[in-house]
């Protein structure tokens, strides 16, 4: 019951982490089906391409073996020497198609997969051996696709098979009376015939299977909203520690401009909504922002300026534009030159005069 609810709530598409750690543990999309139509085709194909060149070579082997039989000695050490001879022989005409076969098996897997390397799947598990898991197998939806896919080969098969030898029937039974060697040809052509027909039809299979198998993989790597969480903070890190650390930068930004506002040249507000704190001193290229804010952060930032005697001037407009278009530690857009201008330029008179006085 648990392991039903588990698997009901795993609800979530699964990420790409948990993906590649399916496949690093070996639990990977796998078809059967796909396996043995390569074998098949592959098998095919070493008939198509070989059979020939292999009848010849064992028949040449074996013929000579059958005419020298007398001369061929099996005691003590010849008969080691006679099964080596004869292994190299009938390696030598086997090798190739047994090499075709072993490429057409690993790729049936490649094409899957990419190749897995991974002891995981061999650890022995409880539930391997368990009864009631056993049984749970026995009646799952993957046996009862196994059963289909069965029944289905067999059906696809017969039919093949009474397709092509039901017309060829009165011909089969004339083989009884036929040369033993026009016997060979013509089994190989019809071989040849069955091969081909169950290749295409079990291609058809083989790509249902894959489907199939597919999607009951996807299925089992899907997550709950807990694993997905949890893997993102694995990943990503806690959201609420990272909330925290963004809220402890801003805080010590903050004290930073608020430190740097009694060098301030001029703070232009909106009045109470925005605050720019600027910085110009002769043969400066153009005035630097030192701090901004809004709302609470551009009364503060008035505050300290009226405190430490920085003019603070009222110019709603430019104070928006320049919130909007400068950082802090950064010098004004050209754009914004000439109305800062006049306003440092009225600052400066403002401080003449009181210096006069």
């Amino acid at each position: 019951m648990a392991d039903e609810q588990d698997n009901s709530q795993k609800t979530e598409d699964p990420t790409q982490k948990r993906l590649d750690d399916a496949l690093k543990r070996g639990d990977v999309v796998k078809s059967q089906e796909v396996n043995t139509w390569f074998i098949m085709a592959g098998g095919t194909l070493v008939l198509m391409a070989f059979s020939g060149g292999m009848s010849t070579g064992l028949t040449t082997t074996l013929r000579g073996i059958i005419a020298n039989a007398h001369d061929i000695r099996v005691d003590g050490r010849a008969l080691i020497w006679f099964s080596e001879k004869l292994g190299v022989e009938m390696l030598g005409v086997l090798a190739i198609p047994f090499v075709l076969l072993a490429l057409a098996a690993l790729g049936g897997n490649l094409v899957q997969h990419r190749l897995v390397w991974s002891t995981e799947m061999l650890l022995p598990k409880f539930d391997r051996v368990s009864p009631a898991a056993g049984a749970k197998r026995l009646f799952s939806m993957q046996a009862l696709a196994n059963f289909a896919k069965g029944l289905i080969k067999l059906i696809v098969v017969g039919a093949v098979l009474v397709a092509l030898l039901w017309p060829e029937r009165m011909r089969l039974e004339g083989l009884a009376w036929t040369d033993p060697a026009a016997i060979l040809p013509l089994t190989r052509t019809f071989a040849l015939k069955l091969l081909g027909a169950v290749v295409a039809l079990l291609a058809v299979v083989a790509a249902a299977d894959y489907l199939f198998q597919y999607r009951q993989w996807y299925e089992r790597q899907k997550m709950t909203l807990r694993e997905l969480k949890d893997e993102f903070k694995q990943s990503e890190g806690d959201p609420a520690i990272k909330g925290k650390m963004k809220q402890t930068r801003q805080a010590r930004m903050r004290r930073r401009m608020i430190a740097a506002v009694p060098k301030a040249t001029v703070v232009i507000t909106n009045p109470t909504h925005f605050a720019v704190a600027l910085h110009y001193e002769r043969g400066m290229p153009a005035p630097i922002c030192v701090a901004k804010g809004v709302d609470a952060v551009a009364l503060k930032i008035r505050e300290v300026a009226e405190a430490n005697s920085v003019p603070v001037v009222e110019n709603p407009p430019l104070a928006r534009a320049l919130h909007a278009t400068v950082e802090v530690d950064q010098a004004i857009a050209p754009d914004h030159y000439k109305a800062v201008a006049e306003v440092i330029s009225y600052v400066m008179k403002l401080r003449r005069a009181v210096s006069r006085r």
